[in-house]
Formats: structure tokens, C-alpha cells, sequence
């Protein structure tokens, strides 16, 4: 196992973590409501998933 002689500098350490960042996830608008909502996931407003009833809204209630 590697075993560093010498402490590494702040900026060689944040050149290395340049990459390590959040991505802005990737929307998409709801077919049936209109709504944006993140891709591969069921729409928050409506509860459809790729065109098909996976949440029914008026059922659950609080």
C-alpha cells in the first residue's frame, strides 16, 4: 500500500476533486399533468409513470 512521503498541497488536493460535484438532476414534464418532475421517477402531482397509475392521489389520504 501507498504511503506518502510528503503531505499533499490544497490545491493539488482540489485539482483531484474537481469531478466530485452534484449534478444538476435531468427533468421532464408529465405527459398527463403538465407537471416537471425527475426523470425515472413517478410524477409527485398526478402519480403516473410512464403513462400508466402507480400512486392513486385521491386515495391516500394524510
Amino acid at each position: 500500500m501507498a504511503h506518502p512521503k510528503r503531505r499533499q498541497s490544497h490545491t493539488r488536493t482540489a485539482k483531484r476533486r474537481t469531478h466530485d460535484k452534484a449534478l444538476i438532476p435531468t427533468l421532464a414534464i408529465c405527459p398527463n399533468c403538465g407537471a416537471w418532475h425527475m426523470y425515472h421517477y413517478v410524477c409527485g402531482e398526478c402519480g403516473y409513470y410512464r403513462g400508466k397509475l402507480v400512486i392513486d392521489k385521491e386515495a391516500v389520504t394524510l
